[in-house]
């Protein structure tokens, strides 16, 4: 997500929490975007100045936030512009998934371990049925889940049970995901969905990534 994107992500929060609650508070918007006060303070000074939202005093030193007609326009917008993006990644993932899978079956491998609790691997999972490849379960060193998508979850590589190929499925760090499994089973039984970028994928996690490692 580059910055343009991610600026349209918290001014759609401010939004769509605005037109749900008129009497939020700032250290509401706060909790609700997950960043500290003063920054949702500028972005809602912004949102101000850009005549999305208005703002009037009310007793006891409290402020109301209203949304204005051009605010409910730019939130219909921003909203269609994220659906848009939630089914372009959905179409873009799950043929990559198809794809990644389809390979796995060419070489004669049945037993998929998914690498990476995510969105993406709830698509591998339901692809894989499609396919008569079966999930054994994921492999994800931080994830505090025990089970996903009705498999169990490995935090430990040693504990997880025996499989062919697996999928690497990981939206957050999936280079220093891909470095740990390949140095442990070599490149040849991954599989990376081309919807993650391979190049970038195998470029993040390179010496220095396995030198962290190390260092934990």
């Amino acid at each position: 997500m580059n910055t343009q994107d991610r600026e349209d992500a918290v001014t759609l929060e401010i939004l769509e929490t605005i037109d749900s609650r008129s009497d939020v508070s700032q250290r509401h918007l706060a909790e609700r975007l997950d960043v500290a006060l003063g920054l949702t303070n500028l972005y809602l000074k912004r949102c101000i100045r850009k005549g999305l939202v208005k703002i009037k005093q009310a007793p006891a030193n409290r402020y109301l936030y209203y949304l204005t007609p051009k605010g409910f326009t730019e939130k219909s917008r921003l909203t269609a512009k994220y659906l848009s993006i939630s089914f372009d990644f959905y179409r873009r993932a799950s043929e990559s998934c198809a794809a990644a899978l389809r390979a796995c079956s060419a070489d004669g491998h049945t037993l998929i371990m998914l690498c990476g609790v995510s969105e993406l691997a709830e698509i591998a999972s339901l692809r894989a049925e499609e396919e008569g490849l079966e999930v054994v379960g994921t492999y994800d060193p931080s994830s505090e889940r025990t089970r996903f998508v009705g498999r169990p979850v490995w935090r430990d590589f040693p504990n997880a049970v025996a499989f062919d190929s697996c999928i690497l499925t990981a939206l957050d760090e999936s280079g220093e995901l891909y470095s740990d499994i390949a140095t442990r089973l070599g490149p040849a039984r991954i599989r990376v969905p081309d919807v993650l970028g391979r190049a970038r994928s195998l470029g993040a996690a390179g010496p220095q990534a396995r030198s962290q490692r190390k260092q934990r």
